[in-house]
C-alpha cells in the first residue's frame, strides 16, 4: 500500500495531506528535484498522522518508490514571464523525459498518475516514455476532468438541490478551455435531468446553463487570480484515485489516458469517462452524445493533437 508522489509543491503536498486525513495507504514517499522540500513538507505532514489515520510519511529517492502500487507525477516547471506555451511544453517534456524513466526504473509495476498542466499532452508525454520502458498505457493516466466534473456535479446539484452525489453528469475532451459539459447526458436520482427539472417546477433555461457552464470553465481562472494556485480539489481528486487503485474498485472517472479505437479517437490524450482500477485504466465508455457534443468534442481533441505535433520534437 505505498504511493510515491514526485513533486513536492502545492499540488503533490496537499494531494498527500488528503492522502492522510482520508486514510488511503499505509506508506507515502515524497521525491524532489529539491530534496530539502521534499523533507520539509514530509516533515510538516508527518506530524498531522496522529490526528488523523496511522500511517507514515518520508521523503526519499526515486529508489524507495521501489513496491510502489501508484505514483503521482506533480512535478512541472512554472511559466516564465513572456514565455510561449509552447517553450513551456518543451521545458516540462524535458522534466518528463527524466522524471518517467527514473520512476519506471524503481516501480516498474506501479500505476503512474500525472497531475501536471497541461495535463492531457503531459499524461500523453508520459505514456510514451513510460512505454520506451516496457509500461503499458493503460497503467498511465491523468487526473483529466474529474476536478472539472466534480464542479459541474456540484453546481448542478445547488441549482436543483439534490446532494452532487447523486447528480450524474461529465465533463470531457480536454482539462482546458475546450473542455464539453455533457448536458444531454445528465440525470438526477436517475431521471433525465430535463424530466427532474419539469416534475420539481424547478427553471433552468439557457442562460442559467450557460452560467454554470461559465463557472465550470472559469472556476481554476477565478482561483489563480484570488490566491495565485489550485491545489485542494487537485489534492482531493488525487486521493480519490488512489483509493480505486489501491482497492481495485473498479470506479468510472473522466480521467485523461491515451484514447482507444472504441471512442473513435486515437494517439492523443484526453478525458472520457473511464473504469478505473488496480491496473489502471480498464475500459473506455462509448458516450450517446448529441451532435453538438460530438463536434465540440473533435475540437477538443484537436485542440490537444496540435499541441502534441508541435512538440514532436521533443518527445
Amino acid at each position: 500500500m505505498k504511493i510515491g508522489i514526485v513533486g513536492s509543491g502545492f499540488v503533490g503536498s496537499t494531494a498527500a495531506y488528503a492522502l492522510i486525513v482520508a486514510g488511503v495507504g499505509r506508506d507515502i514517499v515524497l521525491v524532489d528535484k529539491d530534496a530539502k522540500r521534499a523533507r520539509a513538507e514530509a516533515n510538516d505532514l508527518r506530524h498531522a498522522v496522529p490526528f488523523a489515520r496511522p500511517l507514515t510519511v518520508r521523503d526519499g529517492g526515486y529508489e524507495d518508490l521501489a513496491g510502489s502500487r501508484m505514483v503521482v507525477i506533480a512535478a512541472g516547471v512554472s511559466q516564465k514571464p513572456g514565455e510561449s506555451r509552447l517553450d513551456l511544453l518543451k521545458r516540462n517534456a524535458a522534466v518528463f523525459r527524466e522524471v518517467v524513466p527514473s520512476v519506471t526504473a524503481h516501480a516498474p509495476d506501479a500505476v503512474l498518475v500525472v497531475a501536471t498542466n497541461p495535463l492531457d499532452i503531459m499524461t500523453y508525454m508520459a505514456a510514451r516514455f513510460a512505454s520506451e520502458s516496457g509500461v503499458s498505457s493503460s497503467r498511465v493516466l491523468g487526473s483529466g476532468t474529474m476536478l472539472d466534473t466534480a464542479r459541474f456535479r456540484s453546481l448542478l446539484g445547488d441549482r436543483v438541490g439534490v446532494d452532487p452525489q447523486h447528480v450524474h453528469a461529465y465533463v470531457i475532451g480536454e482539462h482546458g478551455d475546450s473542455e464539453v459539459l455533457t448536458w444531454s447526458l445528465v440525470t438526477v436520482g436517475s431521471m433525465h435531468l430535463e424530466e427532474f427539472c419539469i416534475q420539481k417546477g424547478i427553471r433552468l433555461d439557457d442562460e442559467t446553463r450557460q452560467g454554470i457552464d461559465g463557472d465550470v470553465r472559469n472556476a481554476a481562472y477565478t482561483i489563480i487570480e484570488g490566491k495565485g494556485a489550485t491545489y485542494y480539489g487537485i489534492g482531493s481528486a488525487l486521493a480519490k484515485l488512489a483509493d480505486v487503485i489501491l482497492h481495485d474498485q473498479r470506479s468510472v472517472l473522466t480521467v485523461s489516458a491515451p484514447a482507444d479505437t472504441a471512442s473513435g479517437i486515437s494517439d492523443v490524450s484526453i478525458s472520457l469517462p473511464r473504469v478505473v482500477g488496480g491496473a489502471g485504466v480498464l475500459s473506455t465508455l462509448d458516450l450517446p452524445l448529441d451532435k453538438h457534443e460530438e463536434r465540440a468534442l473533435a475540437r477538443s481533441t484537436e485542440v490537444v493533437r496540435e499541441a502534441v505535433v508541435s512538440l514532436q520534437g521533443a518527445l
